[in-house]
């Protein structure tokens, strides 16, 4: 992108219908990225949003010469705008409930990061100059994996659910083309490529090996996870008020 802090999506499309819920447990994971999020956009907004997209947003010439590589992570916890970052947290809370419902919370987390980065690094392998920011690299990430997950596991899966989700992915994809000016493409699909390879790997091929069970390490992977995407909020928001 040319334009220094140009949001780079509005994933405003309707969230998709639910499946039948198992658990009643709350996405807790969910709550606390999105609120992470939130977070970061309240220091924004309060510093001065040109400035501190400059301070913490993904810029690549920065990234790349600079060798400021906590970009690709601080880009993903920053938004250019206040209908950018409401329309992200409403986009994770959508996805992001229905995939705590249907896989573990530990992968949710996973996801998001990897696809984040993935969104990142296509983003700057095709467009290496400007600057991107938004989570919505790590949200199309969610609903990567949610696709294969739908298809996947089609026996427990409705068919409106599924081309619910497609919906979604073309809504994204034609939203961009018409506004590719000013929405980052190449993170959408890198994210949406990451959380899908992931998935891939991830959900059992067998059908009735439940994918919400997850082994220790798993946990210990989601974890991390989280604990990373939190200390990138953190410092974003020490790099916006000039703190570090």
């Amino acid at each position: 992108m040319s334009f220094t802090y140009q949001p780079d999506d509005d994933l405003q499309e309707s969230e998709p219908t639910q499946p039948p819920a198992t658990f009643s447990d709350p996405p807790v994971y969910t709550y606390i990225l999105v609120g992470a999020i939130a977070v970061v956009a309240l220091t924004q907004f309060g510093s001065g949003l040109e400035a501190s997209i400059l301070s913490a947003g993904f810029v690549k010439p920065a990234f790349l010469h600079g060798h400021e590589y906590w970009r690709i992570l601080t880009g993903a916890a920053t938004h250019g705008s206040i209908p950018h970052v409401v329309m992200n947290c409403y986009a994770f809370y959508s996805f992001g409930r229905i995939f705590e419902i249907l896989a573990n919370r530990a992968h949710l987390a996973i996801v998001f990061l990897l696809s984040a980065v993935g969104g990142g690094l296509l983003s700057l392998l095709f467009v290496p100059d400007g600057i991107s920011v938004g989570a919505s690299g790590g949200i199309v990430g969610l609903i990567g994996y949610l696709v294969v997950y739908a298809f996947r596991r089609r026996a427990f899966i409705t068919a409106e659910f599924r081309r619910s989700l497609l919906v979604n992915i073309g809504f994204i994809l034609v939203f961009g083309l018409v506004l590719y000016q000013s929405i980052d493409n190449f993170g959408h699909i890198g994210g949406l490529i990451t959380g899908a390879v992931y998935a891939l790997l991830q959900i059992p091929s067998d059908e009735f090996v439940d994918p919400r069970v997850a082994n220790s390490a798993v946990q210990t992977l989601g974890v991390a996870a989280l604990g990373i995407y939190l200390a990138t909020c953190l410092f974003s928001i020490l790099l916006i008020l000039r703190i570090v």
